[in-house]
C-alpha cells in the first residue's frame, strides 16, 4: 500500500487551516473543496492526520468510485467489491450514507442498499455476514454519492475527531465550542506562534474550557489524539499497527516534553459548575499544570500578569443571553475591563453574525467567516485600544456630571438627563435615577441610543456606543449591572415603541417631594418623562380647587402632582390597563386616594365625545405622536388630528378654564386657524429644565382657553 487517496473534511471556513496542516503531515495534491480538504500520502501520512489533526472532522480513505444511478445500481457494484480484504466476518461494520444532487435522494435508504450489498457479499461467499452495529462498529464505511456516482471509503478516524476524549459524556456546559473549532479560532489568532513565545493566554468567558485546553495542547505539543482509546481503523484488516504504534510513541514524548513550556493560561466563568467541568477536563487532556480555572464575573475577572498574551472569546449569543440590549450591556463592560486590564493583548472573538460583538470595542484587523454548527459566525481578530477613561466622550460626560450634580443638589432634582448627544458621534441620551423610599440609596442609568442613520458605518457606531456604556459605570459612579441600555428610532408608517421585554422591576424615586415609580427594564420609556418636571410642577400651582383631567395619562404622574396640589378631582385617562394600574400605584406611594380620584380607560378621542361640556377646570393632554393600538377603532396622529383632539378637550372646559397641550413630535405646526373659537398661547421656554437646555424644543406646550 504505497500512495492512498484520503480527504480530510471539516467545518465550513477551515478549508485553508486544514490543508495547511496536513502539508506539515507529509501530504501531497492538497486540495482544497467546500467544507474538506482532499489529499494523497503513505498510511503513516493517513495515521498522523489521524493522531494530529486539529481541525478535520474524520480521516477518509478512499477505496474506489462507483456509478450510482439508482439504488439498485449502487448495490450491484458495491456488492461486487472485495469487501473481504478490509472486514472480517467477525467484526461490526456500519454504513454512513450522504447524497448531493444524486438520484438516490432518500439517504436511509441508500444506507441500507449499501450495507445489503456487503452483507450479501459475506453471505454469498460464506454463508455467513457480519454484523450491523451502528453506534460503535469496528469499522466504519463512508458513501458520498453525488451525481450519478458514489465515492466509497473506510472512515479511519471512527468517531469524530472532535472528540479528544477529555470531555466527560453527558456533563457539560450548555451550547460548548466543538473542538476542532476551539483549536481553528486559535490558530486564526496566532496562537501557536504566541505560545511557542510563552506568551499568555486568557478566556474570561470560558465556560467548559474548551478554548484554554485546546490552547494548551498546542503550546504543549501534545497531539490531539492522544487520549482517544478507539479508532477506525482498528477493526480495518490492513491497519498496520507497526507504523501506528511508532507514531504513539513519538507523540508520547513530544507531549513529555512539551509540558515544560513557559505558556500560561486562565480561564474564567461566572458559573461555578462550569469551572469545575473545566478543570476536570483539563486534568483529563493532561494539561491541567500549565491552565488554571477561576470562578469570576468576566466583568471583573483577574487577568494573567503577563506583558503580552491573547485574550480569546466565545461570548454568549443567540439563546444563551436575552435580550440583545443585554448583550450589548455585557459586550461593552467586558471590553472596557479587559482593555485597562491588558492593554496591548491581542483578542479574537468568535460570535454569530448578528450578535453585537462591535460594543467589545475591538477594531477587527482580520475577519474570517466560519460556522458554529448550524450557526453562521466570524472570527474577528484585533487588538485592544487603549482604554476609554480619557476618552472624548468619558471627559464630556464627566464635565456634564459635574455641572449638573451642583445644580441639581441646589435644586432638589434626583432624577436628571446628564447627557444627550452633545457629541453628535456619541448619539444617546443618559438620564440618571437616584431611588427614594423604599429604594432608597440605589442609583441607576438609563442609556438610551439614538439609532445612527444608515450612511454612518454600523462598525464604528457600535465601536463610540461601546465607549458610552463602558465609561457611565465609572464616570457615574454606579454598578455595571445598574446601566440599562435601550434603543430609540424614529417610528415610522404604523410603527409605535413596542414593550422590550416580560419582566417588571420598579424602582421607586422622588421627584418634587413625591414618589414615583420607574421601570428602567422593561419599556422604552421608564414611566416618568424627566423633560415634563416643570411642567408638572405649574400643574400643582393651578390645580388647588380645580377638576383636573389627565388626557393620554400614561403613568399618571401629572395626576398625582395635581392631587398633590389640592384638586377637587382628577379624572386619569389613558386606553393602556397597564399604565391606568401603574398610575393608581403612583397615587398610592404618595397617599393620595379616595374616591374623587378616578381612573377611566378608554380611547380619548372617543371618550371626550362622550363627555358633557364644562366638567372641569384644568385638562392636562399630552398624547402620543402617533398610535395604532387594537383597542382603538382607527390610527391617531398627532399633526393631523389635533385640531378634532384640541376641540373635543376644549368642549370639556368649564368657563374660564385651561387646556394644557404638549407635544413632542419633531416638526410639529400648531393649526391655530383650525381652532375656531379657542386661543392657543405657547410657553415651551417656561417648562425646559436646566438639564435639557440643549434641546429647547424637547417638547413644546400651549394654553388654550376659549375666544
Amino acid at each position: 500500500m504505497n500512495r492512498l487517496m484520503l480527504f480530510a473534511p471539516c467545518a465550513l471556513g477551515l478549508e485553508g487551516l486544514l490543508a495547511k496542516e496536513v502539508r506539515t503531515f507529509g501530504a501531497e495534491r492538497v486540495r482544497e473543496s467546500r467544507a474538506g480538504v482532499s489529499f494523497e500520502g503513505s498510511l503513516e501520512v493517513a495515521y498522523r492526520a489521524c493522531l494530529w489533526s486539529r481541525f478535520a472532522s474524520r480521516i477518509l480513505l478512499r477505496i474506489v468510485e462507483v456509478p450510482a444511478g439508482s439504488p439498485e445500481e449502487l448495490y450491484e457494484r458495491l456488492k461486487a467489491l472485495p469487501w473481504e480484504e478490509h472486514l472480517s466476518l467477525e467484526s461490526t461494520f456500519a454504513v454512513d450514507f450522504t447524497a448531493s444532487r444524486s438520484p438516490i435522494t432518500h439517504t436511509h435508504y441508500g444506507a441500507l442498499k449499501a450495507k445489503d450489498a456487503i452483507v450479501d457479499r459475506f453471505r454469498d461467499r460464506t454463508g455467513d455476514r457480519p454484523n450491523v452495529d451502528t453506534d460503535t462498529p469496528d469499522l466504519r464505511i463512508n458513501v458520498a454519492a453525488r451525481s450519478r456516482s458514489a465515492v466509497v471509503s473506510i472512515d479511519l478516524s471512527g468517531d469524530a475527531l472532535h472528540r479528544r476524549g477529555y470531555r466527560e459524556q453527558g456533563i457539560q456546559v450548555e451550547a460548548p465550542l466543538k473542538e476542532t473549532l476551539a483549536a481553528a479560532v486559535l490558530a486564526l489568532c496566532g496562537w501557536p506562534e504566541l505560545a511557542e513565545r510563552g506568551e499568555a493566554l486568557f478566556d474570561p468567558m470560558c465556560g467548559s474550557g474548551t478554548l484554554v485546553i485546546e490552547a494548551a495542547l498546542m503550546a504543549a505539543d501534545r497531539a490531539p489524539g492522544l487520549l482517544r482509546a478507539r479508532w477506525g481503523f482498528d477493526g480495518w484488516l490492513k491497519h498496520e499497527s507497526e507504523i501506528w504504534h511508532t507514531l504513539l510513541d513519538e507523540a508520547d514524548d513530544r507531549a513529555e516534553q512539551g509540558l515544560s513550556t513557559d505558556a500560561y493560561l486562565l480561564g474564567s466563568d461566572f458559573d461555578p459548575r462550569a469551572i469545575s467541568i473545566a478543570t476536570a477536563c483539563a486534568k483529563r487532556a493532561g494539561v491541567a499544570s500549565i491552565t488554571r480555572f477561576v470562578e469570576a464575573d468576566a466583568r471583573a475577572a483577574e487577568t494573567p500578569d503577563a506583558g503580552e498574551g491573547l485574550v480569546v472569546i466565545n461570548p454568549p449569543y443567540g439563546g444563551r443571553l436575552q435580550p440583545k440590549d443585554g448583550l450589548e450591556m455585557l459586550y461593552g463592560e467586558v471590553g472596557a475591563h479587559l482593555r485597562a486590564a491588558v492593554p496591548g493583548w491581542r483578542i479574537g472573538i468568535i460570535a454569530a453574525d448578528d450578535s453585537p460583538v462591535g460594543f467589545f470595542g475591538v477594531p477587527a484587523e482580520e475577519t474570517y467567516p466560519v460556522r458554529n454548527g448550524r450557526i453562521p459566525a466570524t472570527v474577528r481578530v484585533g487588538a485592544f485600544p487603549p482604554s476609554v477613561e480619557d476618552s472624548m466622550f468619558a471627559n464630556r460626560l464627566r464635565k456634564n456630571h459635574k455641572r449638573l450634580r451642583k445644580w441639581a443638589r441646589k435644586a432638589g432634582v434626583t432624577c436628571y438627563r446628564v447627557y444627550d448627544a452633545d457629541m453628535p458621534e456619541y448619539s444617546a441620551a443618559i438620564d440618571l435615577y437616584e431611588g427614594a423610599g423604599p429604594d432608597e440609596g440605589g442609583r441607576w442609568v438609563y442609556v438610551a441610543e439614538y439609532a445612527s442613520p444608515k450612511t454612518v458605518d454600523a462598525g464604528a457606531a457600535a465601536r463610540r456606543l461601546s465607549e458610552v456604556i463602558t465609561a457611565v459605570p465609572e464616570v457615574l459612579d454606579v454598578a455595571p449591572q445598574d446601566v440599562t441600555l435601550r434603543r430609540r428610532e424614529r417610528q415610522r408608517g404604523n410603527e409605535q415603541y413596542e414593550r422590550a421585554e416580560t419582566k417588571v422591576q420598579r424602582k421607586v424615586v422622588a421627584e418634587g417631594g413625591l414618589l414615583f415609580a420607574v421601570d428602567l427594564d422593561t419599556y422604552l420609556d421608564t414611566g416618568l418623562f424627566l423633560d415634563h418636571r416643570l411642567t408638572r410642577s405649574m400643574i400643582r400651582e393651578r390645580a388647588a380647587g380645580a377638576r383636573f383631567c389627565n388626557l393620554f395619562a400614561y403613568t399618571g404622574s401629572v395626576s398625582v402632582y395635581a392631587a398633590a396640589g389640592g384638586a377637587a378631582q382628577t379624572t386619569t385617562v389613558d386606553l393602556s390597563a397597564t399604565y391606568l394600574k401603574w398610575a393608581q400605584h403612583n397615587m398610592r406611594l404618595n397617599d393620595l386616594n379616595g374616591e374623587q380620584h378616578q381612573f377611566v380607560r378608554a380611547d380619548v378621542m372617543q371618550w371626550l365625545g362622550e363627555q358633557p361640556a364644562g366638567g372641569y377646570d384644568l385638562v392636562f393632554c399630552d398624547p402620543p405622536t402617533f398610535s395604532n393600538s387594537k383597542r382603538m377603532d382607527d390610527t391617531f396622529d398627532v399633526q393631523r388630528d389635533q385640531v378634532e383632539l384640541i376641540t373635543a378637550a376644549a368642549r370639556i372646559l368649564a368657563p374660564g378654564g385651561e387646556l394644557w397641550f404638549s407635544t413632542n413630535r419633531r416638526g410639529f405646526k400648531l393649526d391655530e386657524d383650525g381652532l375656531i373659537g379657542l386661543t392657543a398661547v405657547e410657553f415651551t421656554a417656561e417648562t425646559i429644565p436646566e438639564d435639557f437646555a440643549r434641546r429647547p424644543m424637547m417638547h413644546r406646550i400651549w394654553r388654550v382657553t376659549a375666544t
